[in-house]
């Protein structure tokens, strides 16, 4: 897990991005000078010719760095044991603005643990921005959603977007 800080980068391939906080996917060309502004979560956001941008940690090598390994759980893993790795997961979400995760941010409104009918897991969350209008929403939920289907033996997470806690959806 990384921080805040205020590292020199250069990309060293062509590099998927989003522009923050307007949730534009671009692509940084390799060669493209910049610092690190906040390294959290396994993702990154750089500050490139006047711009933010997030860089996914599975993109990570482009900057020189690592990727986070994916989370594991042991063979016999009972739903408490899932449940608390979820709750982990979602501690690795952060906003690309905001140095502290969605947790702690009080945007996981509910997190619920289940099973389908086949009897798989799956997790049901809903959540909230830190502003109705913030551009990086759909990557919020993209990126919670694909951190807790990271979790071995989560079939699916459905994560619901609202804007208060009885649930209107944006």
């Amino acid at each position: 897990m990384y921080s805040r800080t205020s590292e020199p980068v250069r990309l060293e391939r062509d590099c998927p991005a989003v522009l923050v906080p307007q949730g534009e996917a671009v692509t940084l060309p390799a060669g493209s000078v910049g610092y690190i502004t906040q390294a959290l979560g396994g993702s990154f956001t750089v500050f490139v010719e006047g711009n933010l941008f997030r860089i996914a940690g599975s993109d990570a090598d482009a900057i020189g760095k690592e990727p986070v390994a994916p989370p594991e759980l042991p063979e016999d893993a009972a739903d408490t044991d899932v449940e608390q790795l979820v709750w982990k997961q979602l501690r690795t979400c952060f906003d690309p603005e905001i140095p502290i995760n969605v947790v702690d941010l009080g945007l996981i409104y509910e997190c619920e643990l289940g099973r389908n009918p086949e009897g798989e897991r799956m997790v049901e969350i809903r959540m909230t921005l830190t502003a109705p209008g913030c551009g990086m929403g759909d990557i919020l939920v993209d990126d919670v959603r694909a951190k807790v289907e990271m979790i071995p033996t989560i079939a699916e997470a459905d994560v619901e977007l609202v804007f208060d806690r009885r649930g209107t959806r944006r």
